[in-house]
């Protein structure tokens, strides 16, 4: 079972003071897909999901969610930085229920349970480490069964084994809840790792959308996910050039 939307992108374009940073950007994705942007900084990666949650209007084109135009944030969207932006005079599972009605509170409970975290539910966000403030904003997204979770780069300043971590946890999560999930990221075998298909955008268009049938979980040192993430790494040293 799918608890996601189908997502579309038609003739998508943003620019700013007449220079554009994304211009006819054309995109289906499927209910319960888990999709990658991935491209050099300044491509227009964070500008793509800022448009598809409803945070920043196209300058022309339209997103359809489940084909109704969708044009501004809604409480089926729920999007992680990566600043975890947690409320340091509240504690974890405090912040977790931001936002949610009392009826919902449980539902903040398993959330923390699901990150590994309810132990520490009276912690305040001082007393833990980077990559447990990263664990309580990802459930503070999932506490209110998002059909959509947007992930802007939110691995980023995680060291390499707590990032992998995070990409085990992610990937547990999406398999079981089945949302929609679009992850931008710098870091190509991440999302080669985490996707169905990763989309490369380049020159303020998608140059590549490259589907990723490795079986789950994926093998970092197999020579089929190493060839896939050198294929897209490679088409984006040959575009910097």
């Amino acid at each position: 079972m799918v608890n996601g939307i189908d997502i579309t992108l038609k003739e998508i374009s943003k620019s700013y003071n007449k220079n554009y940073i994304l211009r006819n950007i054309n995109l289906k994705i499927n209910n319960g897909e888990f999709i990658a942007v991935v491209g050099k900084s300044g491509c227009g990666k964070s500008t793509l999901l800022r448009m598809i949650s409803g945070l920043e209007t196209p300058t022309s084109g339209k997103v359809f969610y489940d084909d109704i135009e969708h044009n501004k944030i809604t409480k089926e969207v729920k999007i992680m930085f990566q600043n975890p932006r947690l409320l340091p005079w509240k504690n974890l599972l405090d912040n977790v229920k931001l936002g949610l009605p009392k009826a919902s509170f449980n539902k903040a409970k398993d959330s923390l349970k699901s990150v590994g975290l309810f132990l520490k539910k009276s912690s305040y966000p001082w007393q833990i480490s980077g990559g447990q403030a990263q664990r309580v904003s990802l459930a503070r997204a999932l506490a209110s069964s998002p059909k959509l979770l947007l992930l802007d780069e939110p691995l980023g300043a995680l060291d390499a084994f707590t990032r992998m971590e995070m990409q085990n946890l992610i990937q547990k999560i999406w398999l079981e809840e089945k949302f929609n999930a679009i992850l931008v990221t710098h870091d190509v075998p991440e999302a080669v790792y985490l996707a169905d298909r990763v989309i490369l955008v380049q020159e303020n268009k998608i140059i590549l959308d490259e589907r990723i049938c490795l079986p789950r979980p994926r093998k970092r040192e197999s020579e089929e996910f190493v060839n896939k993430s050198n294929k897209i790494l490679n088409l984006i040293m040959k575009n910097a050039i």
